[in-house]
Parts: C-alpha cells; structure tokens; sequence
C-alpha cells in the first residue's frame, strides 16, 4: 500500500512529539515494505488564500506536487498538535491550497463529484487537554472539520482518528509506548 505521511506540524525539522509520532509510522511503514513518502507541511512555502478566485486558480507549485502525492497515495497519515480546538493555521492554509475544487471534488450534473475515493487516511493529534474531553466536551469539532469536511468531502474513507491527550505530561515510558504504538500502525498502514 501507498503511504503518504503529511506531518502537519508547522514548526519544520523536527524536535516535537509530532514528528517523532510521524517518524515512527513511517519507520513502521518503510520497515513492512510499503512504499512511503513524506511531506512537511512547515517546510512548506505555504500563503493565506485571500480570495475565491486565487482558490480557484492553479495550484502554486508546492501543492501541485502534494497534489500529485496525494493521487500516488493509498493511504494518508496526518500528525499535527492541536491548537486552539483544531489544525493550525498553517496546517489549514495548507489544506486549503491543496484539497481545491476540481482536484479534490467538482459540482456534476447529479450533485459532487469525490475525486480522491479509494484512499483512506489517519489523522493522528496531539493536544493539551484529556482526549475524552476534547471528543465529549468540545465534540471534536477541529478534527471532523478535517475528517468530514476535507477528507470525507473528498471521497476519503475510511478517516480514523488517534488522539493523544495530555502531551506536555507524558513521562519516557508513555512516549515510547505510543511511539510503538505509530510503528504498528505504520507497519499495517493502519
């Protein structure tokens, strides 16, 4: 299977549990056989959309080739912290470059058009906060949008998701163990 892992952390180069999460999956992944490629999305030139016309206009270079990445892919791994309740703001600018109209999905003449079925996707996410919280408290309202909204909307799916809460609190023992954890699901690109 054709893994792409998106790490969405938009400090680029490592250093957070975000990209140490997405070197295990990829580890796991590489290590199972499946071929696997990688885009940082911090690493990324990546602008604000000012406007429906620049959305609809071609894709700047950097997401023609997420773009293409996407299209080689079986499976997507997204792996960002979150912030205030969802993706950051360069995870969402990101996005909102690569998964445009006519790539990702198109109105038809019988309603829209899912472009990128056939794939399905992992988002992985870390945050501050009890992950039961974030999902019955706040209702997850940062991840659907990214789950439902843009994936699903897309035609991915299955979407599962991997929450990871209290981060800042995790001792060794507890990051290793998640770590583990990614490098299983990687190598069954799970």
């Amino acid at each position: 299977m054709n893994i792409l892992v998106i790490q969405g952390h938009p400090d680029s180069g490592g250093g957070h549990f975000c990209h140490a999460l997405a070197g295990a999956y990829a580890a796991g992944a590489a290590g199972a056989g499946h071929p696997l490629r990688q885009i940082d999305v911090g690493a990324a030139a990546v602008t604000l959309l000012h406007s429906r016309a620049e959305w609809s206009g071609p894709a700047p270079g950097w997401a023609a080739e997420a773009q293409a990445a996407i299209l080689w892919a079986d499976h997507l791994v997204l792996v960002f912290p979150l912030w205030l309740g969802g993706m950051p703001a360069r995870l969402k600018a990101w996005a909102e470059h690569v998964f445009r109209e006519d790539f990702a999905f198109r109105r038809g003449a019988s309603g829209w058009e899912r472009h990128l079925r056939g794939r399905s996707a992992r988002i992985v996410v870390t945050m501050g906060m009890p992950a039961p919280v974030y999902g019955l408290w706040f209702g997850a309202h940062g991840t659907a949008q990214l789950s439902r909204a843009i994936l699903g909307f897309s035609g991915i799916g299955p979407v599962r998701e991997t929450r990871i809460g209290m981060v800042e609190g995790l001792d060794a023992a507890a990051r290793e163990a998640w770590l583990g954890r990614m490098g299983r699901l990687g190598a069954k690109a799970g």
